[in-house]
């Protein structure tokens, strides 16, 4: 008698696990915590402002003083850092090659101002550009040049601050772009300076225009190098920070509608930063 013949059975296949894109919940309170931190001070700024008198406040003639001060000096910091950052940002870029000591104190250099705070930037140009400074001791005698508590003070205070912004922007532009169209250029015969206006600029461009708009918007917001440099002198060194600073001891409701001029400004860059303006951001 033989034994009933049994049909194998197929091995069953475990599903793999489906990604899970929750977050566990000690992250997600930290996360909102975080959030609300970030948020809720804007919030408060929009809900106390005196919508009602807002037209009025801002077209006071000392706000349209200071915001045509702080227009026209930021313009011209952006101008600064354009001529000397996007030069900067190329060696910066290009010092891979560079002993190791001299890599690392090139890029400190550059840094420093991103974490150095702004008063102490004020103080270290007064004592380089001040009377008695370094240079400005020089400037004095033989040109009579006095720098600090003028509106290229405020310039200066401005580039100082800035300046990081856009180096590292275009830097950061420069090292993700394909470096053999100017190898290419210069096989072709052109020249270093050809290659750079004609191919390396070019290829740069968008994160120029990034690096451009975020050293704008926090040249407009430069404060405490500024006051500390440049004084808060009304219609030469009194920007729209200095002025809604002062504005708060004796005219809460101006300081705010300063304060919400500057938060329109930082948004209004935010829509104008698009994600393919940032190299390695994506949406």
């Amino acid at each position: 008698m033989t034994a009933p013949q049994t049909t194998p059975r197929a091995p069953t296949r475990r599903r793999p696990p489906r990604a899970h894109g929750g977050l566990a919940w000690p992250v997600a309170v930290l996360a909102g915590v975080g959030l609300a931190v970030l948020v809720l001070p804007l919030v408060a700024l929009v809900a106390r402002a005196p919508w009602g008198e807002l037209g009025e406040l801002l077209a006071r003639e000392s706000v349209l003083e200071a915001l045509v001060l702080s227009l026209g000096t930021a313009t011209a910091a952006t101008g600064v850092c354009l001529m000397l950052g996007v030069p900067l940002a190329v060696l910066l870029a290009r010092a891979a090659a560079w002993p190791t000591p001299a890599r690392r104190l090139l890029r400190a250099a550059v840094t420093v101002p991103l974490v150095l705070p702004p008063v102490v930037g004020g103080i270290a140009l007064l004592l380089l550009l001040g009377r008695r400074g370094l240079i400005g001791s020089a400037l004095d005698d033989l040109f009579g040049i006095t720098v600090p508590f003028t509106t290229g003070a405020v310039v200066l205070a401005q580039v100082f601050v800035a300046l990081p912004f856009l180096v590292f922007a275009v830097e950061g532009a420069l090292r993700s772009t394909d470096r053999r169209t100017e190898l290419a250029a210069a096989t072709l015969g052109a020249s270093r300076w050809q290659v750079f206006r004609h191919v390396t600029l070019p290829l740069v461009a968008p994160g120029v225009a990034a690096g451009a708009v975020l050293c704008f918007t926090r040249a407009l917001g430069e404060f405490g190098a500024t006051i500390t440099f440049a004084g808060s002198l009304p219609g030469v060194t009194r920007t729209l920070p200095i002025a809604s600073y002062l504005a708060m001891q004796t005219d809460p409701d101006e300081a705010i509608a300063l304060a919400l001029l500057l938060l329109a400004v930082s948004v209004g860059v935010l829509l104008l930063l698009r994600d393919r303006w940032l190299p390695g951001v994506r949406g």
